[in-house]
Protein backbone atom coordinates (compact mmCIF):
# COMPACT_ATOMS: atom_id res chain seq x y z
CA UNK A 1 0.00 0.00 0.00
CA UNK A 2 0.92 3.64 -0.16
CA UNK A 3 1.97 5.33 2.92
CA UNK A 4 3.88 7.95 4.36
CA UNK A 5 6.88 6.72 6.57
CA UNK A 6 9.45 8.21 8.70
CA UNK A 7 13.11 6.32 8.94
CA UNK A 8 14.26 8.63 10.98
CA UNK A 9 13.38 11.84 13.25
CA UNK A 10 14.00 15.15 12.19
CA UNK A 11 11.89 18.39 10.04
CA UNK A 12 9.40 17.41 7.27
CA UNK A 13 12.11 16.38 4.92
CA UNK A 14 11.95 13.07 6.69
CA UNK A 15 8.33 12.12 5.92
CA UNK A 16 9.07 10.10 2.50
CA UNK A 17 6.36 8.55 -0.06
CA UNK A 18 6.70 4.78 -0.15
CA UNK A 19 4.74 2.78 -2.77
CA UNK A 20 5.24 -0.73 -0.95
CA UNK A 21 4.67 -1.02 2.34
CA UNK A 22 2.64 -3.87 4.05
CA UNK A 23 -0.83 -3.32 4.88
CA UNK A 24 -1.18 -4.01 8.40
CA UNK A 25 -3.04 -7.14 10.20
CA UNK A 26 -5.62 -6.62 12.52
CA UNK A 27 -5.09 -8.60 16.14
CA UNK A 28 -7.68 -9.55 18.62
CA UNK A 29 -9.94 -6.56 19.01
CA UNK A 30 -8.85 -4.33 16.16
CA UNK A 31 -10.28 -3.74 12.73
CA UNK A 32 -9.02 -2.85 9.10
CA UNK A 33 -9.86 0.57 7.93
CA UNK A 34 -9.60 1.53 4.35
CA UNK A 35 -8.81 5.33 4.32
CA UNK A 36 -10.70 7.39 2.49
CA UNK A 37 -9.28 10.32 4.34
CA UNK A 38 -6.65 10.93 7.30
CA UNK A 39 -6.57 13.89 9.31
CA UNK A 40 -3.40 15.69 9.84
CA UNK A 41 -2.86 17.53 13.22
CA UNK A 42 -0.29 19.62 15.09
CA UNK A 43 0.58 16.75 17.04
CA UNK A 44 1.82 14.88 14.34
CA UNK A 45 4.73 17.02 13.62
CA UNK A 46 6.19 16.59 17.40
CA UNK A 47 5.75 12.55 16.41
CA UNK A 48 7.83 13.44 13.89
CA UNK A 49 11.02 14.98 15.46
CA UNK A 50 9.76 12.53 18.50
CA UNK A 51 8.92 15.86 21.32
CA UNK A 52 5.62 14.99 22.29
CA UNK A 53 4.35 13.77 25.08
CA UNK A 54 4.44 9.69 23.77
CA UNK A 55 7.87 8.20 22.70
CA UNK A 56 7.74 6.93 19.32
CA UNK A 57 10.11 4.57 17.39
CA UNK A 58 10.75 4.49 13.96
CA UNK A 59 10.16 3.10 11.01
CA UNK A 60 6.83 4.81 12.06
CA UNK A 61 3.99 6.29 10.19
CA UNK A 62 2.53 8.77 11.42
CA UNK A 63 -1.58 9.98 11.75
CA UNK A 64 -3.53 9.42 14.42
CA UNK A 65 -7.20 9.47 13.13
CA UNK A 66 -8.82 8.64 10.12
CA UNK A 67 -11.73 8.09 8.24
CA UNK A 68 -12.97 5.33 5.94
CA UNK A 69 -14.62 2.31 5.55
CA UNK A 70 -15.11 -1.47 7.49
CA UNK A 71 -17.14 -3.87 6.06
CA UNK A 72 -19.11 -1.43 3.97
CA UNK A 73 -19.52 0.87 6.52
CA UNK A 74 -18.48 4.84 6.57
CA UNK A 75 -16.38 5.02 9.80
CA UNK A 76 -14.23 7.52 11.86
CA UNK A 77 -11.31 6.15 13.84
CA UNK A 78 -8.67 6.80 16.39
CA UNK A 79 -5.65 4.49 15.66
CA UNK A 80 -2.86 6.45 17.66
CA UNK A 81 -0.12 6.23 14.48
CA UNK A 82 -0.07 4.64 10.97
CA UNK A 83 -3.15 6.71 9.57
CA UNK A 84 -1.21 8.36 7.00
CA UNK A 85 -1.36 5.45 4.50
CA UNK A 86 -4.68 3.64 2.65
CA UNK A 87 -4.71 1.43 5.33
CA UNK A 88 -5.25 1.33 9.00
CA UNK A 89 -5.40 -0.75 11.90
CA UNK A 90 -7.76 0.52 14.64
CA UNK A 91 -9.44 -0.77 17.71
CA UNK A 92 -12.71 -1.97 17.34
CA UNK A 93 -13.48 0.53 20.66
CA UNK A 94 -11.96 3.00 18.87
CA UNK A 95 -13.89 2.97 15.72
CA UNK A 96 -17.44 5.42 15.21
CA UNK A 97 -19.98 5.37 12.42
CA UNK A 98 -20.55 8.13 10.57
CA UNK A 99 -23.78 9.85 10.20
CA UNK A 100 -24.74 9.95 6.55
CA UNK A 101 -24.97 14.29 7.29
CA UNK A 102 -21.35 14.30 8.33
CA UNK A 103 -18.81 14.12 5.64
CA UNK A 104 -15.13 12.73 6.38
CA UNK A 105 -13.72 16.35 6.34
CA UNK A 106 -16.34 17.09 9.52
CA UNK A 107 -15.99 13.81 10.91
CA UNK A 108 -12.17 14.56 10.98
CA UNK A 109 -12.33 17.91 12.32
CA UNK A 110 -14.41 16.52 15.62
CA UNK A 111 -12.84 13.28 16.00
CA UNK A 112 -9.66 14.95 18.15
CA UNK A 113 -10.09 18.63 17.41
CA UNK A 114 -13.57 18.89 17.83
CA UNK A 115 -13.55 16.36 21.30
CA UNK A 116 -10.58 18.23 22.73
CA UNK A 117 -12.99 22.04 22.32
CA UNK A 118 -15.24 20.07 23.68
CA UNK A 119 -13.11 18.92 27.21
CA UNK A 120 -11.12 21.80 27.52
CA UNK A 121 -14.39 23.73 27.92
CA UNK A 122 -16.52 21.31 29.96
CA UNK A 123 -13.99 18.95 31.48
CA UNK A 124 -11.11 20.83 32.15
CA UNK A 125 -12.14 24.81 32.34
CA UNK A 126 -15.27 23.92 33.68
CA UNK A 127 -16.78 26.65 31.93
CA UNK A 128 -19.40 28.75 34.06
CA UNK A 129 -22.54 30.44 32.34
CA UNK A 130 -20.96 34.41 31.73
CA UNK A 131 -17.24 34.06 31.95
CA UNK A 132 -14.80 35.30 29.49
CA UNK A 133 -12.69 33.01 26.92
CA UNK A 134 -9.78 33.16 25.26
CA UNK A 135 -8.97 30.88 22.03
CA UNK A 136 -5.65 31.18 20.75
CA UNK A 137 -4.84 29.71 17.54
CA UNK A 138 -8.66 30.29 16.64
CA UNK A 139 -8.62 29.98 13.01
CA UNK A 140 -7.41 26.46 13.56
CA UNK A 141 -8.42 23.18 14.09
CA UNK A 142 -9.43 22.69 17.57
CA UNK A 143 -9.22 27.20 17.71
CA UNK A 144 -12.03 27.45 15.73
CA UNK A 145 -14.66 24.99 17.18
CA UNK A 146 -13.76 26.08 20.53
CA UNK A 147 -14.83 29.86 19.56
CA UNK A 148 -18.26 28.28 18.27
CA UNK A 149 -19.00 26.39 21.50
CA UNK A 150 -17.29 28.24 24.23
CA UNK A 151 -20.61 30.51 23.14
CA UNK A 152 -22.92 27.88 23.10
CA UNK A 153 -21.86 26.93 26.28
CA UNK A 154 -22.43 29.99 27.82
CA UNK A 155 -19.65 32.22 27.12
CA UNK A 156 -20.07 35.91 28.20
CA UNK A 157 -17.05 36.73 26.08
CA UNK A 158 -14.83 35.07 23.74
CA UNK A 159 -11.77 36.59 22.14
CA UNK A 160 -10.37 35.26 19.81
CA UNK A 161 -5.95 35.34 18.78
CA UNK A 162 -4.55 34.45 15.34
CA UNK A 163 -1.79 35.48 13.20
CA UNK A 164 -3.53 37.26 10.32
CA UNK A 165 -5.82 39.85 9.62
CA UNK A 166 -7.61 36.89 7.61
CA UNK A 167 -7.80 34.61 10.50
CA UNK A 168 -8.74 36.94 12.99
CA UNK A 169 -11.59 37.90 10.53
CA UNK A 170 -12.60 34.45 10.86
CA UNK A 171 -12.35 34.02 14.11
CA UNK A 172 -15.02 37.23 14.48
CA UNK A 173 -17.00 35.28 11.80
CA UNK A 174 -17.51 31.97 13.86
CA UNK A 175 -18.83 34.01 16.87
CA UNK A 176 -15.87 35.75 18.41
CA UNK A 177 -16.45 39.08 20.17
CA UNK A 178 -12.99 40.55 19.75
CA UNK A 179 -9.83 39.23 17.86
CA UNK A 180 -6.27 39.89 18.49
CA UNK A 181 -2.94 39.44 16.88
CA UNK A 182 -1.18 36.78 18.81
CA UNK A 183 1.91 38.39 17.57
CA UNK A 184 1.10 41.34 20.47
CA UNK A 185 4.62 41.84 22.33
CA UNK A 186 2.33 42.96 25.66
CA UNK A 187 -0.17 40.58 24.79
CA UNK A 188 -1.52 40.61 28.51
CA UNK A 189 -2.10 44.05 28.01
CA UNK A 190 -4.34 43.10 24.55
CA UNK A 191 -6.73 40.54 26.26
CA UNK A 192 -7.52 42.80 28.77
CA UNK A 193 -8.43 45.98 26.45
CA UNK A 194 -10.72 43.18 24.52
CA UNK A 195 -12.27 42.14 27.48
CA UNK A 196 -13.27 45.42 27.79
CA UNK A 197 -10.09 46.43 30.63
CA UNK A 198 -11.19 42.95 32.90
CA UNK A 199 -8.50 40.44 33.46
CA UNK A 200 -10.17 36.81 31.70
CA UNK A 201 -11.64 34.00 33.24
CA UNK A 202 -10.49 30.86 31.08
CA UNK A 203 -7.71 30.78 28.26
CA UNK A 204 -7.06 27.88 25.89
CA UNK A 205 -3.70 27.66 25.34
CA UNK A 206 -1.48 25.58 22.88
CA UNK A 207 1.94 27.97 22.78
CA UNK A 208 4.22 27.36 25.30
CA UNK A 209 6.61 30.42 25.54
CA UNK A 210 5.84 34.42 25.39
CA UNK A 211 1.61 33.36 24.89
CA UNK A 212 1.86 30.88 28.19
CA UNK A 213 3.31 33.72 29.77
CA UNK A 214 1.61 36.62 28.36
CA UNK A 215 -1.93 35.01 29.19
CA UNK A 216 -1.10 34.10 32.68
CA UNK A 217 -0.61 37.54 33.36
CA UNK A 218 -3.94 38.52 31.96
CA UNK A 219 -5.62 36.03 34.30
CA UNK A 220 -8.46 37.04 36.53
CA UNK A 221 -8.63 35.57 40.07
CA UNK A 222 -10.18 31.82 40.00
CA UNK A 223 -9.32 32.07 35.99
CA UNK A 224 -8.15 29.02 34.91
CA UNK A 225 -5.35 28.30 31.75
CA UNK A 226 -6.01 25.36 30.01
CA UNK A 227 -2.83 24.02 28.18
CA UNK A 228 -3.13 21.23 25.21
CA UNK A 229 -0.12 22.14 23.23
CA UNK A 230 3.19 23.75 23.18
CA UNK A 231 3.85 24.65 19.60
CA UNK A 232 6.64 26.91 20.17
CA UNK A 233 8.61 23.96 21.66
CA UNK A 234 9.32 26.73 24.50
CA UNK A 235 9.15 25.59 28.10
CA UNK A 236 7.71 27.29 31.27
CA UNK A 237 8.19 27.58 34.73
CA UNK A 238 5.05 28.69 36.97
CA UNK A 239 5.41 29.49 40.74
CA UNK A 240 3.36 28.07 42.89
CA UNK A 241 2.94 31.13 45.07
CA UNK A 242 2.53 33.11 42.84
CA UNK A 243 -0.86 30.50 41.44
CA UNK A 244 -1.66 30.95 45.33
CA UNK A 245 -1.15 35.09 45.36
CA UNK A 246 -3.81 34.94 42.36
CA UNK A 247 -6.03 32.26 42.95
CA UNK A 248 -5.15 30.85 39.95
CA UNK A 249 -5.29 27.67 38.33
CA UNK A 250 -3.04 26.20 35.52
CA UNK A 251 -4.77 22.70 34.25
CA UNK A 252 -3.13 20.66 31.43
CA UNK A 253 -5.06 18.96 28.84
CA UNK A 254 -4.41 15.43 26.94
CA UNK A 255 -6.36 14.03 25.25
CA UNK A 256 -5.46 9.97 25.14
CA UNK A 257 -6.43 10.69 28.79
CA UNK A 258 -10.03 10.00 27.68
CA UNK A 259 -9.85 7.31 25.93
CA UNK A 260 -11.32 3.66 27.51
CA UNK A 261 -13.20 6.50 30.36
CA UNK A 262 -16.91 6.41 30.39
CA UNK A 263 -19.00 9.18 28.84
CA UNK A 264 -15.60 10.64 27.35
CA UNK A 265 -15.78 9.97 23.90
CA UNK A 266 -18.70 8.44 22.26
CA UNK A 267 -21.13 10.87 24.07
CA UNK A 268 -19.50 14.16 22.80
CA UNK A 269 -18.39 12.64 19.83
CA UNK A 270 -22.06 11.90 19.19
CA UNK A 271 -23.04 15.66 20.09
CA UNK A 272 -20.60 17.14 18.09
CA UNK A 273 -21.83 14.87 15.39
CA UNK A 274 -25.38 16.07 15.61
CA UNK A 275 -24.33 19.90 16.19
CA UNK A 276 -22.87 19.05 12.57
CA UNK A 277 -25.53 17.56 11.21
CA UNK A 278 -27.96 20.32 12.36
CA UNK A 279 -25.92 23.18 11.16
CA UNK A 280 -25.60 24.53 14.42
CA UNK A 281 -21.89 23.97 14.56
CA UNK A 282 -19.31 24.99 11.42
CA UNK A 283 -16.11 23.15 10.43
CA UNK A 284 -13.51 25.09 8.64
CA UNK A 285 -12.27 23.10 6.13
CA UNK A 286 -8.62 23.07 4.96
CA UNK A 287 -6.65 22.25 2.39
CA UNK A 288 -6.51 18.64 1.34
CA UNK A 289 -3.16 16.94 0.44
CA UNK A 290 -2.29 14.15 -1.35
CA UNK A 291 0.33 11.55 0.51
CA UNK A 292 2.96 12.87 -1.61
CA UNK A 293 2.22 16.76 -0.34
CA UNK A 294 2.54 15.69 3.45
CA UNK A 295 5.78 17.47 3.66
CA UNK A 296 4.11 20.64 2.46
CA UNK A 297 1.27 20.23 4.61
CA UNK A 298 3.67 19.87 8.12
CA UNK A 299 5.95 23.34 6.17
CA UNK A 300 2.42 25.25 5.79
CA UNK A 301 0.68 24.06 9.28
CA UNK A 302 4.30 24.88 11.02
CA UNK A 303 4.68 28.64 9.34
CA UNK A 304 1.17 29.30 10.42
CA UNK A 305 0.05 29.37 6.89
CA UNK A 306 -3.09 27.19 6.89
CA UNK A 307 -6.25 27.49 8.69
CA UNK A 308 -9.12 24.60 9.51
CA UNK A 309 -9.01 21.33 9.44
CA UNK A 310 -6.04 19.69 7.08
CA UNK A 311 -6.41 16.07 5.69
CA UNK A 312 -4.86 13.78 3.37
CA UNK A 313 -6.06 12.01 0.61
CA UNK A 314 -4.41 8.66 0.45
CA UNK A 315 -5.34 8.40 -3.57
CA UNK A 316 -3.22 11.32 -4.68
Amino acid sequence: MRAVRISAFGGPEVLELVEDAPVPEPGEGQVLVRVSRAGINFADTHARDNSYLSSYEVPLIPGAEVAGEVDGRRVAALVGTGGYAEYAVAAAGAVFPLPDAVSDAAALALLIQGLSAWHLLRTSAKLAEGESVVVHAAAGGVGSLAVQLAKRFGAGRVIATASSEDKRALARELGADAAVDAREPELAAALREANDGAKVDVVLEMAGGHVFDQSLRALAPFGRLVVYGMASREGNEVASGALMARSQAVVGFWLMHCLGRAGMVAEPLEELFGLVASGDLRVVEGEVYGLSEARRAHEEMQARRTSGKLLLDPSR
